[in-house]
């Protein structure tokens, strides 16, 4: 009797990229919207990842900016993952070069290996009805189609993309051929296109096999494919991230996976789907998925509502009350407030532009900021004095370092620290502090079970990012002098 042939495995493939503009001021370059718990208790790219789980499914490939790789890690491992492939992009050129990455890396295990291309930051409600047309999409891409998923319309959405719906594939149940692919329309053009009942919104989800993907690329997009095949050549793996090869990467084109491949192929499908999807792609429709009061308000955080109607209302921060508001949203952070309709929910990325252009920190950056070994947060900051609380996970440590304008008090308040100066070691416990002169070698590490927090006070004539010498990492970081907090 013959050996069965063994069935190539499916490979879920997670492109964490784009900043997330419209859902600022929680939404930022430095930490975008695929990171926060926006529509449950985990973040988006926590729930985009278990939805491969229990499925028998391979270890996950993710895509991502190298800036967010220790978040996207400490992600993975809070989603139950241990072994995901992080793929690192030195800089950002769209989904198709992300793409054809994954695709080759895929390929050199099993070049028949069955890619699940999703988006980390896009919300989906039906799991069992997902895994079901799942099977269908994967058995279409197993007889050499590239199928996407095209979500039914709730509402004329011009935010979306649209799939005009074709025959159906013949020997593929539930499968249909793309007629095409349409750009986001105006307002009357998605009322004609929902009207017809033969449209689906693009959800931007993809399923296909490295070697179909690869052979596509090489006829329609070969200038991407030769750049990312070069960079793949050149990785380097760095900890447990693969670093593709900066120079190889940045030749490719930016180019998005619909425009170099999918709206030119022939060998696009659709599997029309009801999954309660959705982009999260603005703040209206994070009210559009948020459980409702009586009066339609959805309220995160410290939220008093007075009189309003049909709201959405989030604070991270303060108390926030609104007061007689109807179709608002109202969005407070620790250093910044959106207050809008409703209706202008895709306006917001005009005032990032805004703030960009003037050079303002808040356009990109919260005043928390992460690092692999936990995070800090600005809390005073003035002219020759700065007051940081600083988070240390258990069993980490930051680097081994000094700086030449500042000094440093530390005061635990939480946890107990192993502290290193000038090489000597001390356990500072709570209710203990530590001084740390201009130009001491030193290094705080948490030893405990819980997280360590401190007080950091920092004095002296210069507290600029960049007064630190690093000289020992346990992350692969440079050990030079290089902009950064004290790490």
């Amino acid at each position: 009797m013959s050996e069965p042939i063994p069935v190539a495995p499916v490979v879920p493939v997670i492109l964490s990229g784009g900043s997330g503009t419209r859902l600022w001021p929680v939404s930022r370059e430095s930490f975008p919207k695929q990171f926060w718990p926006l529509v449950s208790d985990r973040s988006m790219i926590e729930e985009t990842a278990r939805r491969a789980l229990g499925t028998g499914f391979a270890a996950p490939i993710v895509v991502c900016n190298q800036d967010h790789r220790f978040i996207v890690a400490e992600q993975m491992r809070l989603a139950g993952i241990a072994d995901a492939r992080i793929l690192l992009e030195p800089v950002g050129r769209n989904s198709a070069p992300a793409v054809a990455a994954a695709a080759l890396l895929a390929a050199e295990m099993d070049p028949d290996a069955v890619l699940w291309m999703m988006a980390a930051d896009a919300a989906i409600s039906d799991l069992p009805k997902l895994h079901a047309l799942l099977a269908e999409a994967v058995a279409a891409a197993r007889a050499g189609r590239i199928v996407t998923f095209g979500m039914r319309p709730t509402g004329p959405e011009t935010g979306y993309g649209y799939i005009e719906v074709g025959e159906a594939m013949p020997g593929l149940p539930g499968v249909h051929v793309v007629a095409r692919f349409a750009e986001k329309p105006d307002a009357e053009a998605a009322r004609r296109m929902v009207a017809s009942g033969r449209y689906l919104w693009n959800s931007g989800m993809f399923v296909f096999t490295a070697r179909t993907m690869l052979d596509e690329l090489s006829r329609h997009a070969p200038e991407v494919l030769a750049a990312v095949r070069k960079a793949l050549e050149e990785r380097h793996t760095d900890l447990d991230f693969i670093r593709l090869g900066t120079a190889a990467f940045a030749a490719s084109p930016s180019i998005s996976l619909d425009y170099a491949v999918a709206e030119r192929t022939d060998l696009a499908c659709v599997v029309p789907a009801d999954l309660g999807w959705s982009d999260v792609g603005s703040w209206g429709a994070l009210w559009d998925l948020g459980r409702k009061d009586d009066a339609g308000n959805v309220s995160v955080g410290d939220v008093l509502l007075e009189g309003a109607r049909d709201c959405y209302v989030r604070s991270d921060g303060i108390v926030t009350a609104v007061v007689g508001l109807a179709d608002a949203v109202v969005v407070v952070t620790e250093d910044a407030v959106l207050a809008m309709h409703r209706d202008r929910a895709q306006d917001v990325k005009r005032v990032v532009d805004r703030l960009r252009s003037a050079g303002r920190h808040e356009a990109v950056a919260h005043n928390r900021s992460y690092r692999p070994w936990g995070f800090h947060e600005t809390l005073i900051a003035a002219d020759r004095f700065r007051v940081e609380r600083v988070v240390v996970l258990p069993g980490h440590k930051m680097s081994l370092q000094k700086h030449f304008h500042r000094a440093e008090h530390w005061t635990v308040v939480q946890g107990s620290a192993l502290v290193t100066r000038d090489g000597a070691s001390m356990l500072v416990r709570e209710n203990e502090s530590v001084d740390l002169p201009i130009g001491c070698l030193h290094r705080v590490e948490n030893p405990g079970r819980i997280p360590l927090t401190l007080i950091e006070v920092q004095t002296g004539s210069y507290l600029g990012s960049d007064d630190v010498v690093r000289l020992e990492d346990s992350f692969g970081r440079a050990v030079a002098p290089e902009a950064g907090h004290s790490e």
